[in-house]
């Protein structure tokens, strides 16, 4: 004869079991795989594209991962350590960008197509988190860029809005594990790239990405001109070295980032 747990004990070993039979992967593993089949570095690996037609046959993969993230209770979010909470909201938001424009990338030129003239896309509440519908904007500035919260503009080359002009989107997931050097390398790449940010004489040419957030920047290193001296790259024996530039915003390209 079988013994039967006491109810108390059942009880216990029922709660253990829910607690632990499904836990979040860090990893992102399939999320980084589908990343790595579909997306691809440019000859120069400043940027990258996406080809959403091969994305498209595996959507349904990338739609589980995104179960998945829904899954995820704000109580079991809280729970992440910081790194892990980062990662987290910023492949939320880029699997989601890429879950809709995959499904319309056929009709559309750009992803500003996919809002109306009275709204844009990135307010339309229509991702699940933490059991609400949410938009892009809530994502990025309500969770990402709330005072408090991350407080790092390095961001900015993490989260992508398909778009010719953005940072790259990376072939590969963000994880808590490597996430400073992952954030690092994006800024690298974006600002190694001479048609999006480049110096000419005494004036900086940059991406409009530092115009819309430049109260983030200067932030973290008092104005826009110093926290780009942290990151800009050695082209040549002068670097960004100087204090005095004239700053002027670059137009910004919001081309779909596809393949052809």
């Amino acid at each position: 004869m079988r013994s039967i747990l006491p109810i108390p004990l059942l009880a216990v070993w029922l709660t253990f079991v829910s607690s632990y039979s499904w836990a979040f992967d860090h990893n992102h593993e399939v999320y980084s795989g589908l990343l790595k089949a579909h997306v691809s570095w440019t000859s120069d690996e400043h940027a990258s594209s996406v080809n959403y037609v091969t994305l498209s046959s595996d959507i349904e993969k990338l739609n589980q991962y995104l179960t998945d993230v829904a899954d995820v209770s704000q109580k079991a979010f809280d729970k992440f350590t910081k790194k892990e909470r980062l990662a987290f909201l910023i492949n939320a938001y880029n699997a989601y960008t890429l879950q809709w424009v995959t499904q319309e990338h056929q009709n559309i030129k750009s992803i500003k197509d996919l809002g109306t003239l009275f709204r844009s896309p990135w307010k339309k509440k229509k991702f699940l988190l933490f059991g609400e519908l949410v938009s892009l904007d809530h994502i990025e500035h309500d969770l990402i860029r709330r005072p408090g919260n991350f407080d790092d503009p390095r961001i900015h080359m993490a989260v992508n809005c398909a778009s010719i002009g953005c940072p790259a989107l990376r072939p590969e997931a963000f994880v808590a594990a490597r996430i400073d050097e992952q954030l690092n390398d994006g800024v690298s790449r974006f600002l190694s790239d001479e048609s999006r940010n480049r110096i000419e004489g005494s004036v900086l040419y940059v991406s409009k990405i530092f115009s819309w957030y430049e109260e983030d920047f200067a932030k973290e290193s008092g104005s826009l001109v110093q926290w780009l001296k942290q990151y800009w790259p050695q082209r040549n024996e002068s670097g960004l070295n100087g204090n005095k530039y004239e700053i002027k915003f670059l137009d910004y390209d919001w081309s779909l980032n596809k393949r052809f």
